[in-house]
């Protein structure tokens, strides 16, 4: 018996973590024929059919049989092959006949064709022992992590308008990406979707990679050409909501399975998308097993779980919702089912990232479970990025009366483990560019953007940057076309920008002081935050007693061609990166030679130093002999 009757326990229990291997449709010989089994939960429907090419859709060919009162039905059915399109036949207690797709399907057909396909996945042979062992050596969080951020759709596309497949963008974005200096590619959704507006977040595939791109084996080896090239992966998850669509989850046994029967707890009306019912075994039990899978089988570094504070609050996005048993409007069932997926997966795959998107106060998103924490590893830091954002988006002379939005995400910086992100959201609907967000002449506003890039890469957290910031490209980003590339070929500032990001991000890589004490108070200081009037802050980041990299930050176009600057230690120090550098599209007010500390008060520290400090630019210094340090 392939699904015994532990696998029925396990899984009713909410626990079966490899249900992934049992349900669905799997390869495999039975009494000496190879074939498919097919397997389903469905504990509503009266009659359960699989349907396909292989009987002209006929359901009356091959019914299934229930498994005892699991509500899971199977059949095995031989001389099956990959890519064999099926779909099952559900008839349901009101003797509706209705044909949905298989939630556990490895492969799906192209959209807008929504059968599944039988695909093996089990034939691939990884290189990458060497990168896995690597990473179950060490935690990512002690390294540095800077991400980048795309949408495979439309990163690059080929010369005739379609998508690339796996193999042709790992041909071309794997080399770009290492060379840029990133840690970490991450992919906007790629399981199987509908609709290519949705950007892969209306997910009905979830064990699937979408056929838009090419096969299971096809993506694999392109994650394995990643971790062959030190690239780790990260994928958008979302266990927050499905689509309605005929062919996917909604009503999949003719009643509401996999989603709330109240509208006010299962539907999201702004998104027009049905919610988890996360007090259910069988559901929890297939999105914990969901991420697990890609863990498992595609050897993925991360999962980014999309609007958790969606699943936390029962009231988000309504204005008519249900409280829970407390009266409160804490999500109690998606609270325990994020406790519970994060505690597997810390216990299977201790060194993969689990990063949540969440937008709230909610306090605990990266404790540890045990201490009664959500026990994430990683926060994108939305208060971060909205506040800077908006600092950026003033013009310069405005900036002094918005000085806290500058400084304000220190006082909390430590609270949680965070990531810094300028992603795909913060340059669509109308919020423009990240280059057109900055205010002034085109020079100004790739110094402003230049100097925002520079104040990120000094600031605790890791790093996150969507495709097309690295060299600001103009136009809002659309899933509809690819980047505007054309732009490095035609104009110098755009190439001088991806320049400037490329020698940002590999100096974020060689100095470990801008990342091994990310979550440690000690790591950062404050050399000088009050200078509202000017618009200018400085601050130091360190690793270990007195290894110094500090970082001087003009938000005006004035330059400063004497300013004094107070430091953490005496000695001598090196410009080592300078936003202004001519190299860049800068005007060239750098700080060549050795810069020696001399004890002269400034900034309430015993040793200071006269730079010379640039319009709507940064000053990175490094001290060169690690001296005593006073305070």
């Amino acid at each position: 018996m392939f699904i015994t009757d532990t696998d029925l326990y396990l899984f009713g229990n909410g626990t079966h973590y490899e249900i992934y291997n049992k349900l669905g449709a799997t390869p495999l010989k039975m009494d000496g024929a190879d074939g498919v089994l097919f397997a389903v939960w469905a504990p509503n429907a009266r009659v359960v059919n699989v349907v396909g090419d292989f009987n002209n859709w006929d359901g009356a060919q091959n019914p299934m049989r229930p498994l005892a009162s699991s509500g899971v039905w199977e059949l095995f059915i031989p001389d099956l092959k990959n890519y064999d399109k099926y779909k099952f036949e559900i008839r349901t207690k009101t003797g509706e006949r209705i044909h949905k797709a298989d939630p556990y399907a490895h492969f799906a057909e192209l959209r807008p064709s929504t059968a599944s396909m039988v695909y093996d996945i089990e034939g691939y042979k990884w290189k990458d022992a060497k990168w896995l062992t690597k990473r179950k050596k060490k935690s990512p969080l002690d390294g540095p992590i800077n991400v980048y951020e795309l949408h495979p759709g439309s990163w690059k596309r080929a010369e005739d308008g379609r998508f690339l497949s796996w193999p042709e963008l790992a041909e071309k974005l794997i080399p770009y990406v290492k060379n840029m200096g990133y840690t970490h590619i991450e992919l906007m959704p790629v399981m199987e979707h509908p609709f290519d507006g949705s950007w892969g977040y209306q997910v009905t595939g979830f064990f699937a990679p979408s056929s838009r791109f090419g096969s299971p084996t096809e993506f694999m080896s392109f994650i394995d050409t990643c971790h062959q090239n030190d690239l780790g992966i990260i994928l958008d998850w979302v266990p927050a909501h499905f689509p309605k669509d005929a062919h996917g989850l909604a009503r999949f046994d003719g009643t509401h399975l996999y989603e709330h029967a109240d509208p006010r707890q299962g539907e999201h009306p702004d998104w027009g998308t049905l919610i988890f019912n996360y007090g259910r075994n069988e559901v929890k039990n297939f999105l914990i097993a969901n991420a697990l899978f890609w863990l498992d089988k595609y050897h993925i570094d991360g999962l980014r779980v999309d609007a958790v504070a969606s699943m936390l609050y029962l009231d988000y996005g309504k204005d008519d919702w249900v409280p829970n048993k407390y009266g409160g409007r804490e999500n109690i069932d998606a609270v325990e089912f994020l406790k519970h997926m994060n505690s597997v997966i810390s216990q299977k795959y201790p060194n993969v990232l689990m990063i949540a998107e969440e937008s709230t106060a909610w306090e605990g998103v990266t404790r540890p479970v045990e201490l009664d924490g959500l026990g994430f590893d990683l926060k994108w830091n939305m208060g971060w990025m909205n506040d800077f954002l908006l600092y950026m988006s003033k013009d310069s002379i405005h900036r002094k009366h918005h000085h806290h939005q500058l400084t304000f995400s220190m006082v909390y910086a430590y609270s949680e483990r965070y990531m810094l992100p300028l992603s795909h959201d913060e340059v669509v609907h109308g919020k423009k560019s990240l280059v057109d967000k900055m205010p002034g002449d085109i020079w100004q506003k790739f110094a402003n953007l230049r100097t925002a890039y520079a104040f990120m890469v000094g600031h605790p957290g890791k790093k996150l940057l969507f495709m097309g910031g690295e060299f600001a490209q103009f136009r809002e980003w659309t899933e509809a076309a690819t980047l505007e590339w054309f732009l490095l070929e035609e104009f110098e500032h755009h190439r001088q920008l991806r320049n400037f990001v490329q020698d940002i991000n590999h100096l974020y890589l060689k100095e470990k002081a801008l990342w091994q004490k990310d979550f440690d108070p000690d790591g950062f200081g404050w050399i000088s935050c009050l200078d509202a009037e000017r618009s200018i802050i400085s601050f130091y980041r360190k690793t270990g007693k007195c290894n110094y990299v500090i970082f001087a930050c003009n938000f005006t176009p004035v330059p400063h061609t004497d300013y004094r600057m107070g430091l953490p230690a005496k000695g001598k120090y090196m410009e080592i990166l300078n936003t202004d550098d001519m190299q860049y599209g800068g005007s060239g007010i750098t700080n060549p030679g050795e810069l020696v500390a001399e004890k002269h008060l400034c900034d309430g520290r015993e040793y200071s130093v006269p730079i010379k400090l640039p319009p709507l630019g940064v000053v990175v210094l490094k001290n060169c002999k690690q001296q005593g340090s006073k305070r």
